[in-house]
């Protein structure tokens, strides 16, 4: 019984390091030079949907199918308690997650052939989800380097710690 419980712990501890090197990148504040965007919980919670789907799509196969849908489950389950700690009750909690999932799984559409996108689609792409003012590459740079970063490194890295950016 023990050894179960420190087996969980250890895999929440793992999952929960990549929860928070999500919301780290979401604080960059280079993400929001040049954007209409404000640092908001919404705009925060978008780029973080936008790592996730980055992260999904790099280690997404056959030997990660079940770690993968698991660290989903961990994430929406995160989320769905930042949403509560904000105040929302339970039916607009509900709400919010269903919208939520729903522009993560558009993003993961979208973003499907990111690697064979010019600049100009990738922008449109970005532009969907993120109110843009100036976009001059930036964001589309930000983007597929991180993409490079994930492809450059394993799922274990991720699960290690909380990273530095």
């Amino acid at each position: 019984m023990k050894k179960m419980l420190n087996n969980n712990i250890i895999f929440m501890n793992n999952y929960l390091n990549i929860y928070n090197n999500l919301v780290s990148l979401t604080r960059n504040k280079a993400l929001y030079k040049n954007f209409k965007n404000q640092d908001t919980f919404s705009d925060r919670l978008t780029y973080l949907l936008l790592h996730f789907a980055f992260f999904l799509k790099v280690f997404k196969n056959e030997n990660n199918k079940k770690t993968l849908q698991e660290i989903y489950d961990f994430i929406f389950r995160q989320l769905e308690l930042s949403i509560r700690e904000i105040g929302y009750g339970d039916q607009s909690i509900n709400k919010k997650m269903k919208i939520y999932i729903n522009v993560f799984y558009s993003m993961l559409d979208k973003i499907h052939n990111w690697d064979k996108c010019s600049v100009d689609i990738k922008m449109s792409i970005l532009a969907n989800y993120i109110d843009i003012s100036i976009l001059e590459g930036d964001l589309v740079n930000y983007f597929d380097k991180y993409k490079e970063n994930l492809t450059n490194n394993t799922i274990k890295y991720y699960l290690k710690g909380v990273l530095k950016h």
